[in-house]
């Protein structure tokens, strides 16, 4: 009867052991990672601690200063913008619009010039037939008598008068100017020496 109850108290001991020793077993993993949870969470700082700091200049990395915009501002760059390019545009038109005078401009010029030679060419012709008359009328009055001619002098204005001695040959007009009047022969004579009057004084300063 007693070895019966060492042999319970035998087996009793060994199950209370084991089942000890299973609890122990089971409960030693969790702490072993309890205690290496603070090296493993120790290690990532010690990584980051230990990391070199990007470089501003190394691809990807985010620039410090870059300048953050405000939608307000963002709205107004927007409107400066396209006010700018409404300028432009109204410059770019003013542009054509002034090319386009200038263009007007330089044909009415170019008008001008042909109506101002034409006007020329008209007067070149005026004067020639003018001078053709006179000379006409001068070689009329060299081949009347003098003292007829002297009467017809007597009624013209004096500087016409002179224009007409001035084409004559020195002879002729000599003879007319000595059959006309006194006072008329003397106002024909201050013309006739009036004329070209610029040109010999231009002479005498040379």
């Amino acid at each position: 009867m007693k070895s019966l109850n060492n042999s319970r108290s035998y087996v009793l001991l060994t199950l209370g052991f084991l089942f000890t020793l299973g609890a122990a077993v089971r409960f030693l993993p969790s702490n072993l990672a309890i205690a290496e949870s603070p090296q493993t969470a120790a290690h990532p700082a010690e990584t980051k601690d230990n990391a070199p700091t990007p470089s501003p200049l190394t691809p990807g990395a985010k620039q410090i200063d870059q300048v953050c915009f405000t939608a307000e501002t963002a709205a107004l760059l927007a409107d400066d913008q396209k006010m700018l390019k409404q300028q432009q545009v109204a410059l770019q038109e003013l542009e054509l619009e002034l090319l386009a005078r200038q263009q007007e401009l330089d044909r009415r010029a170019a008008d001008l010039q042909a109506v101002e030679a034409t006007l020329q060419d008209r007067w070149g012709q005026l004067q020639d037939a003018s001078n053709d008359d006179m000379d006409h009328l001068a070689r009329m009055y060299g081949t009347m008598k003098p003292d007829q001619a002297a009467s017809i002098f007597n009624q013209m204005d004096s500087e016409f008068a002179a224009g007409f001695l001035r084409l004559m040959r020195s002879e002729q007009a000599g003879m007319i100017l000595a059959g006309m009047e006194t006072k008329k022969a003397y106002a024909v004579s201050l013309r006739l020496a009036a004329m070209n009057e610029d040109v010999r004084n231009s002479s005498s300063k040379e």
